[in-house]
């Protein structure tokens, strides 16, 4: 009785009657899908039919314009923050492409899904791929280029599901370009699923007692193993495991525990460490930074009097269709192949110098703590998320600000919040930092490696300094 009374029981309770309402309403749940689907469709597929607005368009003047403020604007920086306030509700509960990925795969071949398709590093190619490739053919400003983009992911969903599983998301699991980031935000998040092991054994005895009658098994779309359930990096909250077994129920935890102790069948990885590292702390800060960057500008000009002067003018001269290189001649906007070539140079020396420096951080951590670990590094690299997320949602967060400005909404406290959100997250990832090192060192040992993982963080600041207040 008296844990009964007790809050955090209470508080436990009601967040297992959260996930079985959620379970026992899928239908509303699908319905909502479908209407995400149906939304998203309009705006990706009817501004391209439509003339490219001029510079005067308003968000509620122009469906383009107000396809390019929801997409860019609203909804790709807030879907990263529901990462990190509630996991991968989204995935599971409004993502277009999970949808439709499920619903071709319940009509699909059904294929068993392959070696190549389970290696590591999809996730981090993806995200490297879709974000150069985005910005070479300037995905947030013009609707061919996110049809293109969006679409041809949508349709690669669409072909997966076709293709591989049965009823599954197989795209969603290994292919999807963003599943590496969210995953990777979700471990900050408060909210999760978990089994309990021994709630699922003593079921088990039960059922073998014929106590209980044996349940029909939950048909997990992401294909996780629902007795080892407990990270929310994989787990789309769809609910359909919610109280199987008695043992599984969304459950709130502290925030940021599974950076601090990941479940021992979810630990860190390579892959992880090269997508936080290289490709959140370098490739993303490299395609928000270029154009805005006075050495980008300084360094085709000096290019270009070069290749003048060894009479190679052509690379200026020559473009690219829409769909290689940003090609809209009745904008002014025509992307040649110096700017192509120095656009990718200038994201892949962003990547090598953060990337390079924050991994000799993060080794000469590794190397206090004692004897070198690579799964460690791996580890220590989880600390980073929070500066990572801060910085992608403030780089996504430049086209609201711009296109806001351009309806005559002047934001003069942006700055203010720009600088606020960047210390939060540099303060969130030296606590987490100091509770990770704690998994391997203790005093004075602990307080010296404490001083390289802060270190780590420098580049990445300095390089958001630059950008928002330096140039």
């Amino acid at each position: 009785m008296a844990e009964n009374r007790h809050p955090g029981a209470r508080k436990t309770r009601r967040w297992a009657r959260l996930g079985a309402w959620l379970k026992h309403h899928r239908r509303w749940i699908l319905t909502l899908q479908w209407a995400v689907v149906a939304f998203y469709a309009v705006l990706l597929l009817v501004p391209p039919l439509l003339p490219l607005p001029n510079h005067e368009a308003r968000i509620l003047d122009h469906l383009t314009v107000f396809a390019e403020f929801v997409f860019w604007g609203i909804w790709w920086p807030f879907v990263m923050v529901s990462m990190v306030v509630a996991g991968r509700l989204w995935c599971g509960m409004m993502c277009p492409e999970g949808a439709i990925t499920e619903a071709a795969s319940r009509v699909g071949l059904g294929r068993a899904i392959p070696r190549w398709m389970r290696w590591g590093g999809w996730p981090f190619v993806g995200f490297a791929m879709t974000t150069i490739y985005g910005q070479l053919v300037s995905v947030y400003q013009y609707p061919k280029a996110a049809l293109l983009v969006l679409g041809g992911s949508t349709l690669a969903a669409a072909v997966i599901g076709l293709v591989y599983g049965k009823g599954k998301r197989v795209w969603c699991r290994h292919l999807c370009p963003v599943s590496g980031v969210f995953a990777l935000l979700a471990k900050l998040a408060p909210l999760h699923y978990r089994a309990d092991p021994e709630v699922w054994t003593e079921h088990g005895r039960r059922q073998r007692r014929r106590e209980v009658s044996r349940s029909r098994a939950p048909d997990c779309p992401v294909l996780i193993p629902l007795k080892q359930l407990d990270s929310a990096s994989d787990c789309h909250l769809c609910s359909r495991c919610s109280g199987y077994k008695d043992a599984i129920h969304l459950e709130l935890r502290a925030p940021g525990i599974e950076v601090v102790s990941p479940p021992p069948q979810r630990p860190a990885t390579l892959w992880e460490f090269v997508l936080v590292v290289f490709g959140l702390l370098g490739i993303a800060v490299g395609a928000f930074h270029w154009s805005a960057s006075p050495w980008f500008v300084a360094a085709k000009q000096q290019a270009a009097v070069w290749l003048y002067q060894h009479g190679w003018g052509w690379p200026l001269e020559t473009s690219a269709p829409w769909w290689l290189l940003t090609h809209y001649p009745e904008h002014n906007d025509v992307f040649t192949l110096l700017d192509g070539a120095l656009l990718l140079g200038y994201i892949g020396v962003t990547t090598l110098v953060l990337g390079g420096l924050v991994s000799l951080s993060l080794s000469l951590t590794n190397r206090l703590l004692g004897r070198w670990r690579w799964q460690r590094l791996w580890h220590l690299s989880y600390a980073l998320i929070p500066l990572a997320a801060v910085g992608v949602f403030l780089g996504l967060s430049m086209t609201t600000l711009t296109l806001l400005r351009g309806d005559g909404l002047l934001i003069h406290w942006a700055n203010d919040a720009r600088a606020l959100l960047l210390g939060l997250g540099v303060l969130a990832s030296a606590g987490l930092g100091w509770g990770i090192l704690g998994r391997y060192a203790s005093g004075p040992r602990r307080l010296l490696a404490m001083l390289p993982m802060l270190a780590a963080q420098a580049p990445v600041i300095g390089a958001w300094w630059l950008l928002f207040w330096g140039w």
